[in-house]
């Protein structure tokens, strides 16, 4: 007999629900997070069920020890996305009403009726899931550096504009270092030449020292309006605490950089990933994290594509068609894809003509963008099917220079 159990986590505990196949209840309990909750779970599936391979858990996450736990015992693990289960209440409770035991009885509903519309947690092997950990930590820093910058950027924009002046990046090297030998427009004003070479020096910069200082300096000293003074000091304070944020950011995602390129590289699928156009460590890093390495994951390019969301979504009634981009799908990997096909604009002549076409073609840069990493992500998903490196040759040769653009 088929046992379908639905899980509805918490930090602290986890809703479980059991039903059979004719979608009766067999048991319902909270359990504990941890060593205890997984026991205590293996021991009610056991009272209805002998095989693991006849239970199916529906679970909205993909990630974490408990995930692990279920997937090492044998059972089928689904990870169902919150909007599904949300829409799939809506379809039996036209009420409103929600509690987490009866989101688990909709998660072990869900997976009793509707699981063939639902990917089971990939396979992914461990050394996947390292890369993931780095790469998502080391983008979490980036984004961090860059809600840290914009809050720099706003408290400059109130005592400091010169400071805006003089440094187009603010978590640029030269940026943290001046800023934090000088965060005031008054000590800014008076350093020296010297001072601030001395500065951009210990920042790691090594070219162009004197040339950038008096650019610098020159900026600095150009005539703003003036802040009343306790404003302006209250604003030094905090802008020397932001920037030893960022600096210490800047550190960290340095420090996390080298160590997602080694694990990167020792992933046995890097070497293909690397011979794609515009992806090097880091890019390629998180493009594998996010896709994951399980071989039976993606049964096509197509669904490949899907799931990163660079294939159109058309949406049809009647005589209405509309061909639209997909907005539900992985961020980050999204991001990532984004930024490939950007790169790779420098590096490979077919990508290039294929972006140039779309663009003649009247699309905005981001849709020829996306156009092109839709390509990308077909060419990648050949290459790991095939085992084999990417060939620009084999990879463009079919289209000539000024084809008809297909969709």
């Amino acid at each position: 007999m088929t046992v379908f159990v639905g899980d509805d986590w918490a930090e602290a505990h986890h809703d479980v629900h059991l039903m059979n196949e004719a979608g009766d209840r067999l048991a319902a309990k909270r359990v504990p997070e941890g060593l205890e909750g997984v026991a205590a779970l293996h021991a009610m599936i056991a009272e209805h069920a002998t095989d693991p391979a006849e239970v199916v858990v529906g679970i909205e996450t993909e990630r974490g020890m408990w995930v692990q736990a279920l997937i090492a015992a044998g059972y089928q693990v689904y990870a169902i996305n919150p909007l599904s289960v949300s829409r799939y209440r809506d379809r039996h409770n036209v009420a409103g009403a929600k509690s987490d035991p009866g989101d688990a009885k909709v998660l072990a509903d869900l997976v009793r009726t509707d699981s063939h519309n639902h990917r089971p947690v990939a396979g992914d092997s461990d050394a996947v899931d390292g890369v993931k950990i780095l790469a998502r930590a080391h983008q979490n820093l980036i984004w961090d550096r860059t809600r840290h910058s914009n809050r720099l950027r706003n408290d400059l924009r109130e005592f400091f504009p010169a400071a805006l002046e003089a440094f187009e990046e603010l978590a640029d090297r030269d940026a943290v270092a001046v800023l934090a030998k000088a965060p005031s427009p008054e000590g800014a004003a008076r350093l020296s030449i010297a001072q601030i070479r001395s500065a951009l020096r210990k920042g790691g910069r090594q070219r162009n020292l004197d040339t950038r200082a008096a650019e610098i300096q020159t900026s600095l000293r150009s005539p703003q309006l003036a802040a009343p003074s306790a404003v302006t000091a209250a604003f030094a304070t905090t802008t020397k605490a932001l920037v030893e944020v960022i600096a210490g950011l800047n550190t960290q995602i340095k420090a996390l950089e080298l160590e997602l390129a080694n694990h990167f590289r020792q992933h046995p699928d890097a070497d293909i990933y690397l011979s794609m156009p515009g992806l090097g460590d880091v890019l390629g890093a998180r493009v594998l994290a996010e896709f994951g390495d399980d071989p039976e994951r993606y049964a096509s390019a197509k669904s490949r594509r899907n799931y990163a969301g660079t294939s159109p979504l058309t949406k049809a009634s009647g005589k209405k068609r509309a061909v639209l981009a997909r907005h539900v799908r992985n961020r980050r990997l999204y991001d990532a894809i984004d930024q490939w096909a950007f790169c790779s604009l420098q590096t490979s002549p077919g990508c290039r003509d294929f972006y140039d076409q779309h663009r003649s073609a009247g699309d905005l840069h981001h849709q020829a963008l996306r156009a092109l990493g839709n390509r990308l992500v077909g060419y990648l998903h050949g290459c790991l099917r095939n085992r084999t490196h990417y060939n620009e040759h084999t990879a463009w040769a079919h289209r000539p220079q000024q084809t008809q653009i297909a969709a």
